[in-house]
């Protein structure tokens, strides 16, 4: 099961929308994935087309009252995709979780019979580095930064860069920003070549050959509360999350492949003699 944290401390950057269209993109390879939104706001939820007060059971629950993800996800209108909503109780989570001891690993465990169920969990974290996004980080080995081209993209990011490195270094030694997203991109401004140089630059080979364009139709979507696949199929955005997963599942099966190569390379260099 890949865990991937989609973060980013800067409203706007298509945070939602690329967890939204991933996790749609990833199912409909016929990879089973739950969503988890671990934002206050709710904009998974609502993008999938649930209303927040009308959820009964939520990651709330999960967090504070120690309910089973099993007993308070729901499936979507997609076969294989999931989601573990959230609704505007989690706001008060992180004063209700000040006290338990163990609260930023809360997620993680909860996770862990989980395993062998979903291919894919992709948390949409809220724009805070508080308890809620400690949960998130502990429980991920994948990090995903999807970063809008414009003129104040990076702010924040070193910030954000600095608590992955202490989250690894004393809680989650297996975190890692394995990719970087670039969304609202136009080619024809000048302003987006440029903050893809400076990305490119400073995160190398973690950046995605494939970048999300500016396209009305990925705004217009969540607010009929259906993915870009059902929305708009044949729009800039339906083409370019798709090509987006593919990179993702191409990566996924690299890595197995590397993996599964390294017992040969080891049995071939032991020779007792």
């Amino acid at each position: 099961m890949k865990k991937i944290a989609v973060i980013n401390q800067k409203g706007g950057s298509g945070k939602t929308t690329t967890v939204v269209n991933t996790g749609a993109y990833l199912s409909l390879s016929g990879k089973k994935v739950l969503l988890i939104d671990l934002d206050p706001q709710a904009h998974t939820t609502i993008h999938l087309g649930f209303n927040p007060s009308e959820i009964k059971k939520s990651v709330y629950d999960v967090l504070v009252n120690e309910i089973s993800i099993e007993d308070a996800m729901v499936q979507t209108k997609m076969k294989n995709l999931f989601l573990l909503s959230s609704k505007i109780d989690l706001a008060s989570a992180e004063i209700e979780l000040v006290n338990t001891i163990g609260r930023e690993i809360i997620l993680r465990d909860a996770l862990k019979k989980y395993k062998n169920l979903f291919d894919y969990v992709l948390i949409d974290c809220p724009p805070s580095l508080g308890i809620l996004t400690l949960n998130a980080l502990t429980a991920v080995n994948e990090i995903f930064i999807p970063i809008q081209a414009e003129f104040f993209a990076l702010e924040g990011l070193t910030k954000l860069i600095q608590t992955i490195k202490i989250i690894k270094e004393r809680i989650n030694p297996d975190i890692e920003i394995s990719g970087v997203i670039i969304t609202m991109y136009d080619q024809r401004k000048n302003i987006c070549k440029e903050v893809l140089q400076k990305v490119e630059k400073h995160f190398k080979d973690k950046v995605f050959k494939t970048k999300i364009r500016e396209n009305v139709r990925l705004a217009e979507a969540p607010s009929f509360g259906q993915t870009i696949i059902t929305f708009a199929p044949n729009s800039y955005g339906a083409i370019d999350y798709k090509g987006l997963v593919r990179e993702i599942i191409r990566g996924e099966t690299h890595e197995k492949n590397r993996i599964r190569q390294r017992p040969v390379k080891l049995d071939n260099a032991y020779n007792p003699g």
